[in-house]
């Protein structure tokens, strides 16, 4: 069983960056896919990005892409997504999510997090 804690939300302005941090527990961590996913006001949630267990193959969203770089050290049990030139449209709550099979949809997850607040101003 593994539990998910994100951090590393904010508020910052348009074309800035920010790094959010998947802190978890469980023996078990590193042979889970790992997945990032967000739900802005009145939206669905959404695919953001995902890696695999052993980190060497990452998958991210196209309205992402080129910006947000998702990796993990399973030696500390920390996944992480680097978001680079934000824009107001990823202002969501944004969730850290395990998987044991590599999955781009919510459904293919097994634990989450309780999401952080990221807000990107205009």
């Amino acid at each position: 069983q593994v539990q998910l804690v994100e951090s590393g939300g904010g508020l910052v302005q348009a074309g800035g960056s920010l790094r959010l941090s998947c802190a978890a527990s469980g023996r078990t961590f590193s042979t889970y896919a790992m997945g990032w996913f967000r739900q802005a006001p009145g939206k669905e949630r959404e695919f953001v990005a995902v890696i695999s267990w052993t980190g060497g193959h990452t998958y991210s969203a196209d309205s992402v892409k080129g910006r947000f770089t998702i990796s993990r050290n399973n030696a500390k049990n920390t996944v992480y997504l680097q978001m680079n030139s934000l824009k107001p449209e990823d202002t969501a709550v944004y969730y850290c999510a395990a998987a044991q099979k590599w999955a781009t949809n919510d459904m293919g997850y097994d634990y989450w997090g309780q999401g952080t607040q990221v807000t990107v101003s205009s």
